[in-house]
């Protein structure tokens, strides 16, 4: 039987209580598809982080009810900013370097697929609704499994393969913030009908790093892209780990 690879993911800050916490939707998702989570304190030292990811073989970045702190690239913050976390924007990023610099699978879910797109370079539109012309509704409300709007997947993507090669599917839609400029080695594999980027991927062969702007972790039971977003990641996890011992 092969040995669970081991997955780190981070978690949030909760400012009111100084808490630490993570909502278990993404754990158990690893979980259940043959990873083990390690859930990662925003402590943004090089030492811990670096440390932290000594034993693990994978990465995934969670959502976070905070935005992106602007600064990060090169913008002054909007009047519809939401919370900014400085401890969960510069540990993620400590993350990022890291799993680059180590070449881990990176699977990064809406804030941390804008946080990714951020370490790269790249740029977020910091509220859709006043400043994306024609834009959909992208913040749902509840039920949150409920896949909302459709989107465009372009071929060739690591997304359209996982997909059944379909050129359209619907997604749910949790998040008010948006890629703008892609980043560096990265390319957008699917947009949404008003355009927004909805998931980006690297560029150059033999990484893997996938973003997704909305929540597979809520739909992972019921929908079947989502469950393949999580089977494929974590497959990617234990072969390449198997491939290192």
């Amino acid at each position: 039987m092969a040995k669970r690879p081991k997955i780190a993911v981070t978690t949030r800050l909760e400012l009111a209580t100084n808490r630490f916490y993570l909502a278990r939707d993404y754990t158990e998702a690893i979980a259940a598809f043959g990873g083990t989570p390690l859930m990662v304190s925003l402590i943004p030292e090089g030492d811990y982080i670096a440390s932290v990811l000594d034993g693990v073989d994978g990465v995934l970045l969670p959502g976070s009810d905070s935005d992106v702190d602007p600064l990060l690239y090169g913008q002054e913050p909007h009047p519809r900013l939401g919370p900014v976390v400085m401890e969960k924007d510069a540990t993620d990023l400590l993350v990022l370097a890291e799993a680059e610099k180590r070449n881990l699978p990176v699977f990064a879910i809406c804030f941390g697929m804008q946080s990714l797109n951020v370490s790269r370079g790249g740029t977020l539109i910091q509220d859709i609704g006043s400043q994306f012309d024609g834009c959909l509704k992208h913040e749902q409300g509840i039920p949150r499994d409920r896949v909302s709007h459709t989107i465009t997947i372009e071929k060739g993507t690591r997304l359209f393969q996982l997909s059944g090669k379909a050129a359209q599917v619907r997604v749910n839609s949790h998040h008010h913030q948006a890629v703008a400029m892609v980043g560096n080695n990265l390319k957008a594999a699917a947009y949404a009908a008003d355009g927004v980027v909805e998931c980006i991927q690297d560029a150059r062969s033999g990484r893997y790093v996938v973003g997704v702007q909305w929540h597979p972790e809520l739909s992972w039971k019921t929908d079947t892209l989502s469950r393949r977003l999580f089977q494929d990641f974590v497959k990617t996890v234990l072969k390449q780990n198997i491939n290192k011992s």
